[in-house]
């Protein structure tokens, strides 16, 4: 069997295949930049892991407390030596980015403080976490309040707004990296600094927290490279490169880390305890492996952003622009374009490729939202996963791979499937 029936055989039909093909053969020099960039970042995560003395004895499971968690303490060395901070904290305690997130704003926030978004609405999930859909236990109950100032048509900074928008009660600005579900541009580390910079230069006491998630080693530098105090993510995402099973990190100043840490934990125990569970050897392998399966997802993004573009869908970015995250949107006006490309997502899939995706209304989302991902962890959107809500514009937002070779399936196969309904035309 060649490579052309292969592809058949997993249902692609021939002028499919041709199509990706053509724009496989365009995008050869882009292709070159990511592996480039991959290298200098697996460069960057070695030299850590040596830095800090990684040995096999860091692989070795605690429990209960976790007291002298000696591998605990040298994986959240590693990722403050990778992202250039002060100190981390790199737990599986931290269920996911939204709780990652909470704990960072929570810890770092008292009564009476204001937290400000300079770059609009945050991803949906955060909206409760701060109180802007009413919820228990969220910030608002404890006294924070909360201002944003949305960006321009253009999707630059309204600096004006911002600068009337600062004020004594801000303590901390929450700057989101990547466009969650909206279909703005993704935020450059430049521009993530240029931010910063403004801010600081106006009210230099303030926190600057950057929301990380989909961002991590898609460029050479952090945001903690151009002046932010924490930055944070899901180990479920870029960072575990497919291998962590859970888990959380924030990594920063060092006040703002211990402060999380006894969130986290309690005041007086902070980052002594917290056990690994077995989970170590994951952990450090996966950011191990994360440059080049982060490389795998970013040429999948640009792959369905040339294909769709090509074919006359509004994808946000296009098919020519730099990349600062691997969430690739596609516009497809109506929910059936939205749910025949999450269908075609799930039907790639190595795991529960069978199963049919469905609107449904998830926790934490005011619409109901569709998500395909057959994956080895559950919700682990580093690898192939599709998801989107089903409210105007209608648009999908597509992410993950941990080969290359799979998100190019992917989404050959949602392009059939939009064929198949009439939705797209070759």
């Amino acid at each position: 069997m060649n490579m052309d029936e292969m592809y058949q055989a997993l249902g692609i039909s021939k002028p499919v295949l041709e199509f990706g093909k053509e724009i496989e053969e365009s995008l050869k020099e882009r292709f070159l930049e990511i592996d480039e960039n991959a290298e200098y970042n697996q460069m960057k995560v070695i030299k850590a892991m040596q830095d800090n003395r990684v040995s096999e004895t860091h692989f070795e499971a605690t429990t209960g407390y976790g007291y002298n968690d000696a591998g605990r303490d040298a994986l959240e060395g590693v990722y403050a030596s990778v992202f250039h901070g002060e100190s981390a904290l790199v737990r599986p305690q931290l269920i996911s980015g939204t709780h990652a997130l909470h704990i960072a704003l929570s810890s770092n926030l008292r009564p009476g403080d204001e937290l400000l978004s300079p770059v609009g609405k945050p991803y949906d999930t955060l909206e409760e976490v701060i109180g802007i859909r009413e919820s228990v236990g969220s910030l608002k109950e404890y006294g924070v309040s909360y201002r944003q100032v949305d960006l321009l048509e253009d999707g630059s900074f309204d600096y004006e707004g911002i600068e009337k928008a600062l004020n004594e009660k801000t303590r901390l600005v929450t700057i989101q990296r990547s466009k969650g579900y909206q279909t703005r541009p993704t935020l450059s580390v430049d521009r993530i600094g240029e931010l910063i910079a403004f801010i600081k230069k106006r009210k230099p006491d303030v926190i600057c927290m950057v929301d990380n998630c989909y961002g991590e080693f898609v460029e050479r530098r952090e945001p903690l490279d151009v002046g932010a105090d924490m930055m944070v993510g899901s180990l479920i995402k870029n960072p575990g490169g497919g291998l962590a099973p859970i888990g959380g990190y924030i990594v920063g100043r060092a006040d703002c880390i211990e402060r999380a840490a006894v969130r986290l934990t309690a005041p007086g125990l902070g980052k002594e305890v917290g056990a690994s569970l077995g989970l170590n050897r994951s952990f450090f392998q996966g950011l191990f492996m994360a440059p080049t399966v982060v490389a795998s997802a970013l040429k999948g993004a640009i792959f369905a952003a040339r294909l769709y573009e090509k074919l006359g869908f509004s994808v946000v970015p296009n098919g020519t622009e730099s990349r600062h995250d691997i969430i690739q949107a596609i516009t497809f006006g109506t929910p059936e374009g939205v749910i025949a490309f999450c269908e075609g997502i799930q039907a790639a899939a190595p795991v529960d490729s069978y199963v049919t995706p469905e609107p449904w209304d998830m926790p934490g989302y005011d619409a109901p939202v569709i998500m395909a991902a057959g994956a080895f962890i559950q919700g682990a959107s580093i690898e192939l996963s599709a998801d989107g809500p089903i409210k105007p514009p209608y648009a999908v937002y597509f992410q993950g791979g941990l080969t290359w070779y799979h998100a190019k399936l992917g989404i050959l196969k949602s392009l059939q499937k939009l064929k198949d309904a009439g939705l797209a035309d070759l």
